[in-house]
């Protein structure tokens, strides 16, 4: 991969809500991007429920989403927790991503991931399964700095603006680290 042509990030929040502020989260990394990096947000909205049956045979918003992660250098997730763990939609979207057997867009990716929940623990348990189903689909996950945004109520402005310093410095960093790891993986397979 060279280095003067960008790196496209494709980034998603496990949430459907309109004000999710994991949306916002990834609002708010648009603004932090490195300059030799876009990301491209997609929305997890009329995702079909996964169903093996169709696997073969996708709808077309499943190959839509499938090809966009297959054409992205690195992914971007951004996730709620819910019931101590990540969201039916992003699991369902997981499972559609890495189907049938043998077609896994995310096989070797490099993925950065982030939460932001109103709890004290600001989805840190969302982040332990997202990080053990990103292991099982072969996938290279940021290890440092963890971006978890808790009290995400107090941390938004009414614009939906992270005011929050230290999370948007890390924030920032998590990028960065997102984009070295990506160059380094491209590298990998060149050699």
């Amino acid at each position: 991969m060279e280095k003067d042509k960008p790196i496209l990030i494709v980034g998603f929040a496990g949430s459907l809500r309109k004000a999710s502020y994991n949306k916002m989260l990834l609002r708010t990394a648009l603004e932090l991007l490195p300059k030799n990096a876009k990301l491209e947000i997609l929305d997890l909205e009329g995702l079909p429920l996964f169903n093996q049956d169709l696997e073969y045979d996708m709808p077309e918003v499943v190959k839509q989403f499938k090809n966009k992660i297959r054409e992205a250098d690195a992914i971007l997730i951004a996730t709620p927790e819910y019931n101590s763990s990540i969201p039916g939609v992003l699991k369902n979207a997981l499972d559609w991503a890495s189907r049938p057997y043998g077609d896994n867009s995310l096989d070797g990716k490099p993925v950065a991931i982030m939460s932001a929940s109103v709890g004290m623990l600001g989805g840190a348990r969302a982040q332990i399964h997202l990080r053990q189903i990103l292991a099982a689909l072969n996938a290279y996950v940021v290890n440092r700095p963890e971006v978890i945004v808790n009290f995400a109520d107090e941390k938004f402005d009414a614009n939906g603006n992270l005011k929050d310093k230290r999370a948007r410095a890390f924030i920032e960093q998590l990028l960065e680290n997102l984009v070295k790891l990506t160059y380094t993986l491209k590298a990998e397979v060149k050699s």
